[in-house]
């Protein structure tokens, strides 16, 4: 079965594509060759998933998903939430002069700088649009944000969450590991049983 992830993150595409498995054909904005933005203006994570879906399956006919993922910090009040991507360019501390993986974690960690408590989760929400109906799935992980930055692997704040009931961050497990306990492996695989019980 083919099906359209809308995404242009190759780092989303190989963890998506390794939990799929084989039964689906997963392509990527680029094997569409649509380089435009996909407008995600609103401000909820289950909002945005849904306009990104719909945007795409709009524009191809395609059946497809989209995902929205937001760090909820419980000392920060659920912030960055929504707004985790692009964390680092809105507000006050900014770092234009950082790539915003980079900037965004730097940001975090100096706001927590003097917080005692850290506790935080990852949510990702799965829009699926198919044959012109909408399903949405949900995945959540509980963890702590890290004083530091530890771990060369994965992307976005992995460096420094670490995930309950682990010692290490997102950065610092293998891939495989990740795929059985985060967030976004949560929500794919609410959304391929669904699609597996059709």
């Amino acid at each position: 079965m083919e099906i359209v992830f809308a995404t242009n993150n190759l780092h989303k595409l190989e963890e998506i594509s390794a939990l799929l498995g084989k039964k689906y054909q997963l392509l990527g904005l680029k094997d569409l060759h649509i380089e435009e933005e996909i407008p995600e203006d609103h401000n909820t994570l289950e909002e945005n998933a849904s306009q990104k879906a719909w945007y795409i399956f709009n524009l191809t006919g395609r059946n497809c998903f989209a995902d929205d993922t937001g760090l909820e910090v419980d000392t920060l009040k659920g912030a960055p939430g929504v707004y985790s991507a692009r964390y680092s360019r809105i507000g006050y501390p900014t770092f234009p002069e950082m790539e915003p993986a980079e900037g965004n974690i730097r940001k975090l960690l100096l706001e927590m700088e003097d917080a005692r408590e850290r506790s935080a989760r990852f949510r990702t929400v799965i829009s699926l649009v198919l044959s012109g109906m909408e399903y949405q799935f949900e995945g959540v992980i509980e963890g702590v944000i890290t004083q530091r930055p530890s771990g060369a692997k994965g992307f976005g704040y992995d460096p420094i969450f670490t995930p309950a009931g682990y010692k290490i961050t997102f950065a610092e497990m293998d891939l495989s590991l990740k795929n059985q306990i985060s967030h976004r492996a949560r929500a794919v695989k609410l959304l391929v049983d669904f699609l597996n019980g059709m």
